[in-house]
């Protein structure tokens, strides 16, 4: 009998969320996203310290900016060159709120990919999923700049990154679930808000059938899972990117894991509008996801400063 790891293959395609090389090796993924979060942690052990060694040397007199978006790019071509398919590389979230910055911030990464020789189809440039972010991705996915759209958690959201033509998104399934565990208090019922009645994975399953009714191309990426019974209840999602200790629990649990998501002959749900002022509403009508955006965001940019604090100390040495 095979592992749930390889049955979930046959439905989704599963993407390492994790700047570990090694984890990424042990589980051979599709993809792998990474975030401010993740690269903090991976440069804070010895074997990927002479990543964040060799940027500082070598770009000594670059502005710390340059130094970060260089040190991301670094573990973004070595995670390449393990994973056969793409890499999602952040753009600082400290830029969330400006379309142009945002634009032009990303433009640098890819530059530095391009000069590495990467072709632009291997990466994917990360942006939160704001109105000012959305706008950013709309500019860049004309200039052949495929975007993935991170801290996502409504329908809203997804509907106005998908008429921006995002190349993909990535609602996130744990942090909704969070906000609902925490809001409900000692009123909640795990049991009664496993598999299928998780908030988050139920947003998820509203944004994918929504999106396949109506035949949107942008792909959809399951992402911050808290549990196995998260990832096994949106079997079917196009994309699942899971942290290596998922991953491993998957691998190491004999079963399968039947397909739950798949598109069906449904009639399309109403239309959602997707102007400014509908989506900023909207959003702020949906307690959950506005919170949730502003913590995430502010998440990232506490761990970007991290990041700047180790660049810097790095020349100090």
């Amino acid at each position: 009998m095979s592992n749930q790891l390889e049955a979930l293959r046959q439905h989704s395609a599963v993407v390492a969320d994790t700047g570990d090389f090694e984890a990424m090796r042990t589980f051979r993924p599709t993809d792998a996203t990474t975030n401010p979060s993740l690269i903090l942690k991976a440069v804070q052990k010895s074997e990927y310290r002479p990543l964040l060694d060799r940027v500082a040397r070598d770009h000594a007199g670059a502005s710390t900016a340059e130094r970060m978006d260089r040190l991301l790019v670094a573990f973004g071509q070595a995670i390449l060159d393990i994973v056969p398919g793409r890499v999602s590389t952040e753009v600082d979230a400290r830029l969330s709120f400006d379309t142009r910055a945002t634009i032009e911030r990303a433009r640098a990464i890819m530059a530095l990919y391009a000069a590495a020789g990467i072709p632009r189809e291997r990466v994917l440039i990360k942006i939160a999923s704001t109105w000012e972010g959305i706008q950013a991705a709309r500019v860049l996915q004309s200039e052949g700049v495929r975007c993935n759209m991170t801290l996502l958690f409504s329908l809203e959201q997804a509907v106005a990154c998908a008429e921006a033509q995002a190349q993909l998104i990535s609602p996130f399934v744990g942090r909704i679930y969070d906000w609902h565990k925490k809001n409900q208090g000692a009123a909640w019922d795990e049991a009664a808000h496993a598999g299928g009645a998780d908030p988050g994975v139920q947003s998820v399953a509203r944004v994918y059938h929504y999106f396949k009714s109506r035949d949107i191309s942008t792909e959809i990426m399951g992402a911050s899972f808290r549990n196995i019974g998260q990832i096994l209840a949106l079997a079917g999602c196009d994309l699942l990117t899971i942290s290596p200790e998922l991953l491993a629990s998957l691998q190491s649990t004999e079963g399968d894991a039947p397909r739950r998501l798949m598109p069906d002959a449904a009639t399309p749900p109403a239309p959602i509008d997707t102007s400014e002022a509908a989506f900023r509403f909207q959003l702020n009508e949906d307690a959950m996801a506005t919170e949730k955006l502003a913590e995430g965001i502010r998440v990232f940019v506490a761990d970007a400063r991290k990041l700047d604090q180790l660049i810097v100390g790095q020349n100090t040495r």
